[in-house]
């Protein structure tokens, strides 16, 4: 499937929110998950689930009027935001699930606790992100939340999809998952009954390819390119700041990039974006 098949009538509902914190959350809300199923390739040691797409849908109309009542007072969320000494993405996204979680009414989670830390005598086992009672199922769930954005390699399998740091792979951090973070059965006093893994952001292929995908991506999710060449067709891109890496601004945050560094890039004018990496130094023989 081409990558411009992949692009059409995609459910983008955080762009039509101004605020530029309103947007994020919003995307943090309704984004699918960049998995559609869990890859046969994992040797899953400690089994977990990916939420079905419509939840998110259904998760983003409940909390739709409160979006558009933050997207004209964002006071609240911008001061909650401030709890958040780090520039990472990653703490970032789970800053705006938390403050999601924590509106009640609009979800049917109960928060039971966040960032809680499994410890077992002076040795520290491991945390659990959040721990929720869902009070349709009445069951307990342990949820680990991460935003990553990966590009492929070679021949798209699975081991072969790299961050932007060579050592955080897609398939190290899903062997995370399945091996340290869900082998807790209990948590505060609470047995776990299910795991979810909401792993969120970008999936890139490179900027020439007509590679299959893996059936485990999902075609729901807005799909980037990346490369080390600036290409004729990326003339009208400019560079995102880094909390842009969520969601961009309703406005563009900057010129068309006349000089190229490390980065995302977004069209001008649509919703297209390429991950720029300058290309190795080779030193001669």
């Amino acid at each position: 499937m081409s990558l411009s098949a992949l692009s059409t009538s995609l459910f983008e509902p955080w762009l039509q929110y101004q605020n530029p914190l309103v947007r994020q959350l919003a995307f943090c809300i309704a984004s699918p998950n960049i998995l559609q199923h869990i890859p046969n390739e994992l040797e899953v040691v400690h089994a977990f689930q990916l939420h079905y797409d419509a939840v998110w849908h259904k998760h983003w109309q409940n909390y739709h009027p409160r979006l558009l009542e933050l997207d004209q007072k964002p006071e609240e969320l911008g001061l909650f935001l401030q709890k958040l000494k780090s520039t990472r993405l990653g703490l970032r996204f789970e800053m705006f699930i938390w403050f999601w979680l924590l509106d009640q009414k609009y979800h049917p989670y109960q928060l039971l606790g966040h960032s809680i830390q499994k410890i077992d005598g002076p040795r520290t086992l491991g945390e659990l992100d959040f721990v929720l009672l869902n009070t349709e199922t009445q069951e307990i769930e342990h949820w680990e939340v991460a935003l990553k954005y990966y590009l492929a390699e070679r021949d798209f399998s699975l081991a072969y999809w790299y961050g932007l740091n060579r050592s955080d792979t897609l398939a190290r951090k899903l062997n995370h998952f399945s091996q340290k973070q869900f082998q807790f059965n209990e948590a505060l006093g609470q047995s776990i009954q299910r795991r979810f893994c909401v792993l969120k952001g970008q999936l890139y292929l490179p900027l020439e390819t007509n590679m299959p995908l893996p059936n485990w991506v999902n075609p729901q999710r807005r799909i980037g390119q990346w490369g080390h060449q600036i290409a004729p067709q990326l003339q009208s891109f400019y560079r995102l700041q880094r909390s842009e890496w969520i969601c961009p601004q309703d406005i563009n945050s900057s010129e068309i990039a006349t000089w190229w560094t490390d980065g995302l890039y977004k069209h001008i004018a649509q919703e297209s974006y390429y991950m720029y990496r300058l290309p190795r130094l080779v030193l001669p023989q």
